[in-house]
């Protein structure tokens, strides 16, 4: 079963950033590749929505940007530091996706089946990376679940091009043995897009 948690509501970045200390609560790691037209993002890395960092820094390898905004509290992270992703303004990251035609945004949610649910308005990207990840033998998921991503300030929708994807991750996936297979597929999609 998927479920949603309750969660603080910060209306931007800056909001979230007054109560909060850059280096104590939450960090902001990025990889720039600049002859890379596709991002990767985790922006509730860490802490917050754990596991999703390392899956994001996996995808990006030495190819693709990376951005990732990490919760570092020794508690708490995900109340403390979960800015909701139609609100993640982050002026890091939106330098970055200004500069990127594709982008994929890594987020975990509750759910013991390993599962992948995608969403965002990149809709033939979305389909191939659902297609590699099912190949491997995963649990995908197109529709039929509260992660559209399709607000058109989505993180994963900021790129140049106006879309993206979002790959929610189960926690029965993004914290055990299937996310081995699930990476390699989704870079496979990835780094066919360099053309």
């Amino acid at each position: 079963m998927i479920t949603h948690r309750p969660e603080r509501a910060y209306a931007c970045y800056a909001d979230l950033a007054l109560g909060h200390v850059e280096g104590e609560d939450f960090r902001v790691r990025i990889e720039r590749r600049p002859e890379s037209g596709i991002a990767i993002l985790a922006p509730h890395g860490g802490a917050i929505e754990e596991g999703t960092s390392e899956i994001a820094h996996a995808l990006a390898g030495s190819e693709f940007n990376l951005y990732l905004f990490e919760g570092l509290r020794e508690s708490g992270n995900y109340a403390a530091l979960h800015l909701t992703s139609h609100r993640f303004d982050e002026p890091r990251c939106l330098t970055l996706l200004s500069g990127c035609d594709h982008v994929i945004a890594i987020h975990g949610c509750r759910g013991d089946a390993p599962q992948a649910l995608l969403g965002g308005l990149d809709t033939p990207l979305k389909e191939r990376i659902g297609a590699a990840i099912a190949a491997a033998g995963i649990e995908v998921r197109l529709a039929g679940h509260p992660y559209r991503a399709l607000h058109p300030h989505n993180i994963c929708n900021r790129g140049r091009r106006g879309g993206g994807v979002q790959i929610e991750l189960t926690t029965g996936l993004r914290l055990a043995q299937p996310r081995a297979a699930m990476v390699p597929a989704i870079r496979s999609v990835l780094l066919a897009l360099r053309g």
